[in-house]
């Protein structure tokens, strides 16, 4: 595995604005080290248990079965003056679902937490199973290549009650059909944790994540895992660009979040 020194770089992007295509500059195993810790890693393709558990999850989440919440992007070409509407040109279905613990949002009235709906769809349950066997085959990973941040977080998540958890190191988990994120950080994490990126895709490029604190754009390869500290830098998707029939570029990220620290 390839070890990288992360450096910072100076850069004027800002959290809202959308991430332009970049290559990738990250296309092999690496180890990501900052001020002499290692706070990532990048698997290009897992393999074994972990890569059915994969085939059998996005089989699923690109089903029926499992419920997901629709929206449509496109780059606007323009304001039509005849029309007097905007022209959009490459209109994507985007999609995504959440599975495990969902925080109190006050401002939607509901200021308690609760458990994402779609465990009382009976349909969505293969995929769910399959989402918690993924997370524990990812526990074997970071515990494998980062075991100080695998003890660590095991840690911060014990002050968690395990009926928030969604695995053990993780509160909640969101899978994303074809979603290019704008530039953002995850600050309802838990700090000092990590993420897991998994993605499946085919017929596309793009969709890699972009981290311009440290000049880096990491490939999102079909059955690849990307271990990210998210709550600490700012990052973005680059534009999902299908290359055949039918692509698509899922991720089935897990998360942490501090919402349900202490919660009973």
């Amino acid at each position: 595995m390839k070890i990288l020194n992360l450096e910072l770089k100076q850069h004027e992007v800002k959290m809202g604005q959308e991430c332009p295509y970049y290559e990738p500059n990250i296309t092999e195993d690496t180890l990501f080290m900052y001020q002499n810790k290692a706070v990532g890693f990048y698997l290009k393709k897992v393999e074994g248990k972990i890569a059915k558990l994969l085939e059998i999850a996005n089989k699923e989440l690109l089903s029926d079965r499992v419920p997901k919440s629709d929206m449509k992007r496109a780059p606007t070409d323009g304001f039509d003056e005849k029309t007097g509407k905007y022209k959009y040109k490459n209109i994507v279905i985007q999609q995504s679902t959440i599975i495990g613990s969902i925080p109190p949002k006050p401002h939607m009235k509901r200021p308690y937490a609760g458990i994402s709906s779609v465990h009382q769809v009976k349909t969505a349950t293969n995929f769910i199973k399959a989402m918690l066997l993924i997370e524990k085959e990812g526990e074997k990973l970071l515990k494998e290549i980062m075991p100080e941040q695998y003890e660590m977080q095991k840690k911060i998540l014990s002050k968690t009650d395990p009926k928030w958890r969604f695995g053990n190191l993780f509160t909640s988990s969101i899978s994303n059909f074809n979603i290019n994120a704008n530039y953002h950080r995850d600050t309802g994490n838990l700090q000092n944790t990590v993420n897991f990126i998994f993605t499946k895709r085919q017929n596309s490029t793009g969709g890699s994540l972009n981290v311009p604190d440290f000049g880096i754009t990491v490939e999102q390869a079909d059955n690849s895992l990307l271990v990210y500290p998210a709550w600490q830098n700012i990052h973005g998707v680059t534009p999902i660009i299908p290359t055949g029939e039918g692509g698509f570029r899922n991720s089935l990220v897990f998360y942490p979040l501090k919402a349900f620290e202490n919660l009973k």
